[in-house]
């Protein structure tokens, strides 16, 4: 019996990728495990492996298509003892059909057409709907859903179970819900707390998701400035998906900032010691050079671990709370930024740290990173010290319940003793999803996380 060739989900919540490629033609033999194609993503290229054995039959997607939704057929393959001309013309395989593995390839190109969905939230274009509503395809069956596109659902009074998913395995989107809004169809029974106070216009209740939507749009911007007077900058699949991220986190989550003062004196004499005892090569090139940033990342993944309610992360109607302390670290390439994880952090040694650190930032701007490799972790770090920023508030990587904005380091005055004193500081400020950590509970972290900075060899022990 033909297998289809699927569009595989090359993360959680991929909906679309483009096929960059085809590296078997029809007619080819294919044997599980060949590369058969490769996909891009806003995040890289990725090799398409083949789950089934047989003859390529038939290409249905040409490469260089972009937007391909996952699950979509892109090729089909005849079984052993089939005719593959047959199965051509056919045009479709058995209805099972897995989506092939994929794994890294090459970077995916700077610019061009990228536009397939990272890690985390997927693009705000309608995908094309299923051919049934494979999500609640049965009375009293669960219905597979985000979670975002639950609470718009629950907004907008849709029932889902009347929506056809386009996510992977049918789950339903947020797409989805939003066109049956668009649509005026799949509404539920109304609600007695859903109704629109006495008084109020059918209208007066915003639609689901219209935040989403809220801005000028294209025509108006344009209107308001002189023909020939800017150069327009075609959007690529990562600067599309961190705006569309972005704009979705400060909607959704209920951010609030502390900030305080750590001084690093202390830090920075240690971080000197440890550097200068560093082993050296034959090249005398030392094993590891520390960076204040390797000690803010060790200092936070201990304190998460003094604080084991702060490490956590904010899932629908629940939370999750963490064992280890997987911290992802900011890095910034050009049009973009990764946020690359560094597992079990609170275990590491800061050299570990520090060399992890750099091959992961080395690669993430590269586009070589693997999705384990920058999905998932329960805090962040962005530190903007570097360019000699004091004090900034970061925006939340969902479902990240924390994020910490570190300063630059500088000499500042302050008393002690009743007199007054020299010292190096920096401000860092922790932006908090209240949903998930309380302020008592974000100021005992950061009071960890300071007396971890203040006294860095007992982050060592």
């Amino acid at each position: 019996m033909p297998t289809n060739i699927l569009m595989p989900a090359l993360s959680p919540t991929m909906e679309k990728g483009n096929l960059a490629k085809w590296l078997k033609k029809e007619g080819d033999t294919i044997k599980s495990g060949d590369i058969i194609a490769e996909i891009e993503t806003d995040k890289a290229t990725m090799e398409v492996e083949a789950v089934d054995e047989g003859v390529l039959a038939k290409i249905t997607v040409p490469e260089g298509t972009a937007d391909v939704p996952v699950n979509e057929i892109i090729g089909i393959i005849a079984g052993e003892g089939e005719d593959a001309k047959s199965v051509a013309a056919s045009g479709a395989g058995a209805p099972k059909g897995e989506a092939p593995k994929a794994a890294p390839a090459e970077p995916a190109p700077d610019k061009g057409s990228v536009e397939a969905a990272p890690a985390v939230p997927a693009p705000a274009e309608t995908p094309a709907p299923s051919a049934k509503p494979a999500a609640a395809a049965a009375e009293g069956e669960r219905i597979f859903a985000s979670p975002l596109a639950r609470r718009i659902a629950k907004e907008g009074n849709v029932d889902l179970s009347a929506i056809s998913g386009s996510g992977p395995k049918g789950r339903i989107v947020q797409a989805d819900v939003e066109a049956a809004i668009a649509g005026g169809g799949a509404k539920a029974a109304p609600k007695a707390d859903t109704a629109a106070p006495a008084g109020a216009p059918a209208s007066a209740k915003p639609a689901a998701g219209a935040a989403l939507a809220a801005g000028p749009t294209l025509d108006q911007v344009k209107a308001m400035y002189e023909a020939g007077s800017y150069e327009e900058v075609a959007l690529d699949g990562m600067r599309k998906t961190v705006a569309k991220r972005l704009t979705e986190s400060k909607q959704s989550v209920p951010h609030f900032y502390m900030s305080l003062d750590v001084e690093l004196d202390a830090l920075m004499a240690l971080r000197e010691q440890i550097n200068a005892g560093a082993p050296k090569d034959k090249d005398g090139k030392p094993a590891f050079k520390l960076s204040v940033n390797d000690f803010v990342i060790k200092g936070l993944a201990v304190a998460l671990q003094r604080v084991p309610a702060a490490n956590a992360v904010w899932a629908e109607d629940r939370i999750f709370r963490f064992r280890h302390s997987d911290v992802g670290v900011a890095v910034a390439i050009e049009g973009g930024l990764f946020t690359p994880v560094i597992r079990k952090a609170e275990q590491k040694t800061l050299s570990v740290i520090s060399n992890e650190m750099k091959d992961l930032a080395d690669r993430a701007r590269k586009r070589r990173l693997k999705p384990e490799e920058y999905q998932g972790g329960a805090t962040a770090v962005s530190n903007l010290g570097m360019f000699g920023i004091k004090f900034f508030q970061a925006v939340i990587n969902p479902p990240h319940a924390t994020i910490l904005a570190v300063g630059a380091g500088e000499k500042r005055m302050v008393v002690k003793g009743d007199a007054p004193v020299v010292v190096q500081a920096m401000t860092v400020t922790l932006s908090v999803d209240h949903r998930v950590v309380d302020g008592a509970l974000g100021a005992e972290l950061l009071a960890a996380f300071k007396g971890l900075i203040e006294n860095p060899m007992s982050m060592l022990v």
